[in-house]
């Protein structure tokens, strides 16, 4: 990940970078931030889902 000058808060857009996660790419938007990790909404069609993910893994959009 590279490090943003910009920290990742509720209401932002990021895109998940884990290579291992099968979000990877996808975009969303920060709904909560705790200690190391961030709830992320994905909207899409006639789903939405929340997801939880470790800051390094999130990059800003």
């Amino acid at each position: 990940m590279e490090l943003s000058s910009k920290p990742i808060l509720p209401g932002s857009v990021v895109v998940v970078s884990d290579v291992t996660s099968i979000y990877r790419g996808y975009k969303g938007f920060v709904q909560r931030v705790t200690n190391k990790s961030a709830a992320v909404l994905f909207e899409g069609g006639n789903w939405d889902k929340l997801v939880t993910f470790k800051l390094s893994n999130l990059d800003l959009v």
